[in-house]
């Protein structure tokens, strides 16, 4: 009888991608998939170690499967804290069986630099080594078809920013980017080319500068400066990705790197739907984050884009109580939520990462104010976000099918915002168009228009355009 594997994710999508891997080699390997982890032989945990609370949870995670796992299962942790602390968090849990960094097979055997990749195995050192191979090389490992009729890809791996918060470059390296032949190669696998797959979510920690890693000429724009293209390869594989799905979604865009091409090529996919990593408003503070830009730049940027497609929808993240912000920043970024107008939001406190520029920065925040700080922020674009959702009501829309009774539109990412609640009797990974007849927070409600059959195809003239 196969052995039997559970692989838990925590994390932000781009680990979800590492974790598909793991299971296309593990099912290569001869593994089927358990129905739980108590009836696993082998029980996997990604890990996530962007700040203090990710951290806290990947090893609350760890312990409560040590302590459900079924006897003789082995444990094994992976993934970013495992990269970034290593010896370190063996010793910290004996419950677990291995700690393996990114590209360490669990019988801590190393993968070959050629042929079929071995990254975790029930087998001793199952093939031997026969060459040096990145520590954490897991963008071209083979992945399962999606059981879903969409499909996170990770694009490049690492970043060459230097944000004075975030210790990523640290433990995923510099950026590498992959070829755009083994990206679509890569769509075609997960059912793009059958039609099977309908959405495609891009990710990468700076997907707006995917390949210029490759290129002699890159420059980054001054702090001050003007924003700058150069974005020609993530152009031509927006569009050759366009081209083989439905829907094509992009996460994760760096502001500087937002061209007219770029939001053009989105604009032509289909999905005007653009998440913009811009973490504060205020100058002098984006200033000593490391960062380029400014909320004047930023809301210039937002009316351009609603200006040429006026149904556009917008994403960001905004980290609160770094070190100096002032009164005055805080209520500048609260100012700027509100013009802005943002459809959806998100807030963290700032976590004190060693060995990252921030960590020995003189003001540092109190976390009580940090705290009152974000559930003022949480409390008006929670507004925000259900008034956006309000004005849906009444309008027909487009909605993918993700399982039964639930789907999406254009404007919310998967597993990230909101859903669509819609009739049973839609099949999984149809597209219907339906009329919004409710919201609750950031949830939707929808229906057929009035005399539609249930494919939903046919709208009244007067239930509103479809958006």
């Amino acid at each position: 009888m196969a052995e039997r594997y559970w692989i838990e994710t925590l994390g932000c999508p781009k680990n979800q991608v590492d974790s598909d891997k793991l299971v296309g080699t593990l099912v290569v390997e001869g593994f089927e998939a358990a129905g739980s982890p108590e009836e696993a032989d082998l029980v996997v945990v990604n890990t996530c170690a962007f700040i203090e609370a990710a951290r806290q949870e990947s090893i609350d995670t760890v312990l409560a499967l040590s302590d459900t796992r079924r006897d003789g299962a082995r444990l094994v942790v992976t993934g970013c804290m495992a990269e970034r602390y290593g010896d370190e968090l063996a010793e910290a849990l004996p419950e677990v069986d291995l700690v393996a960094p990114f590209g360490a097979s669990l019988t801590g055997a190393t993968r070959p630099a050629t042929g079929t990749p071995v990254l975790l195995s029930r087998k001793p050192d199952p093939i031997a080594p026969t060459g040096p191979v990145p520590a954490f090389d897991l963008l071209n490992l083979p992945r399962p078809a999606s059981s879903a009729p969409w499909s996170y890809i990770k694009v490049a791996e690492g970043c060459d920013r230097n944000c004075g918060f975030c210790a990523i470059p640290s433990f995923r390296g510099k950026q590498r980017s992959r070829s755009t032949e083994s990206i679509l190669s890569e769509v075609d696998q997960l059912g793009g080319s059958s039609g099977h797959l309908h959405e495609v979510v891009l990710v990468a920690q700076d997907l707006s500068s995917f390949a210029l890693d490759r290129s002699t000429g890159r420059t980054e724009p001054r702090l001050d400066g003007p924003a700058v293209g150069a974005n020609r390869p993530i152009v031509d594989l927006v569009a050759a990705v366009a081209e083989r799905v439905r829907w094509t979604r992009l996460l994760y865009l760096y502001p500087s790197t937002l061209d007219d091409a770029l939001v053009e090529a989105m604009l032509a996919t289909g999905v005007p739907y653009f998440d913009l990593s811009l973490q504060h408003v205020s100058r002098p503070l984006l200033k000593r984050m490391r960062r380029w830009g400014e909320g004047d730049r930023f809301l210039d940027r937002i009316r351009s884009i609603r200006a040429e497609e006026p149904t556009a929808a917008f994403r960001s993240s905004f980290i609160v109580g770094y070190p100096g912000e002032t009164e005055a920043d805080h209520d500048h970024l609260l100012e700027w939520i509100e013009e802005a107008q943002l459809d959806w939001v998100g807030f963290f406190p700032f976590s004190n990462e060693v060995g990252t520029y921030a960590s020995d920065l003189d003001a540092q925040i109190p976390e009580p104010l940090m705290a009152e700080r974000i559930g003022e922020c949480t409390e008006l674009q929670d507004a925000i976000t259900a008034s956006r959702r309000d004005d849906l009501i009444g309008t027909v829309v487009e909605v993918l099918i993700d399982a039964p009774g639930e789907g999406r539109t254009y404007r919310e990412a998967p597993e990230i915002d909101g859903i669509v609640t819609v009739p049973d009797d839609l099949a999984v990974g149809s597209f219907a168009h339906l009329v919004v007849t409710g919201s609750d927070g950031p949830d939707l409600i929808a229906g057929y228009p009035d005399g539609a059959g249930s494919d939903g195809r046919r709208a009244p003239a007067a239930a509103g355009a479809v958006r």
